[in-house]
């Protein structure tokens, strides 16, 4: 994995959505010797690598709402995105029926994704889900094989490989599918989890509360981040969390 420069983010607060942005400083040496200018070579070609390798905040993104969910679940993400440069016009909420059936959902996300495609005029999208949206987007990029039209997907909290906390819902198909052990699971986990080019990350947490195991959200081939203790809901309003996944998509 190539290692990423610096980036400007990290730490919004919810409640003001300020930014607060990294600096780092460029060291002035005055001595002449050997080691200093060696030191001010490597910096000098550093900073040339990052002007070389700029961040791709021109990628659209699709966010995919969890059970219940709907748009309004992105309104603190969408502003930590635009805060690390993207565009309005390139950011996205794909809604679908909570209550229906995961195939479907993720067949109008395939339909959704090519929308946004044709609009942008961008050849590839990056998705970010949350908890049950982690189903209907694994679905897409393995099964539809969407994972060509998609070059970043960060999972926050998705329910991966299902959760028993979807017990409770079994009158919906989208829970059934959702319950550990489903033939929906078994057909995304099944073989490669995380098919083809696109970079896959996860964000997972034992605070949690409604991913149970909360290591359902962990896939193999992916970077997988434990988040010290962030509830299933608290995610959404996580500035931390997502400027990381902002920094993890421009990478």
């Amino acid at each position: 994995m190539r290692r990423r420069t610096p980036r400007r983010l990290l730490g919004v607060l919810a409640a003001a959505t300020a930014a607060f942005t990294l600096f780092s400083s460029a060291s002035t040496a005055g001595a002449a010797d050997t080691s200093t200018a060696a030191a001010t070579s490597a910096s000098a070609a550093r900073s040339a690598d990052a002007a070389a390798r700029p961040l791709s905040t021109s990628t659209p993104v699709v966010f995919v709402h969890g059970y219940t969910g709907n748009a309004s679940n992105w309104i603190t993400a969408m502003s930590v995105f635009r805060l690390n440069g993207w565009s309005s016009s390139n950011l996205f909420a794909y809604e679908y029926d909570s209550y229906g059936n995961n195939i479907t959902n993720a067949q109008g996300l395939a339909s959704y994704v090519n929308n946004v495609k044709a609009k942008t005029g961008a050849s590839k999208v990056a998705i970010v889900n949350h908890s049950m949206g982690g189903l209907v987007s694994q679905y897409y990029l393995k099964v539809l094989g969407g994972n060509t039209s998609v070059s970043h997907l960060a999972s926050i909290a998705g329910a991966n490989h299902g959760t028993t906390y979807a017990g409770a819902c079994l009158v919906f198909t989208t829970c059934q599918q959702m319950y550990p052990g489903s033939s929906f699971i078994s057909q995304i986990s099944s073989g490669d989890e995380t098919p083809g080019d696109t970079k896959y990350a996860t964000w997972y947490s034992a605070c949690d509360g409604i991913i149970i195991p909360y290591t359902s959200t962990r896939l193999d081939g992916a970077t997988n981040n434990n988040v010290l203790c962030q509830t299933h809901i608290g995610y959404l309003a996580d500035t931390i969390v997502l400027g990381q996944i902002a920094d993890f998509i421009a990478s």
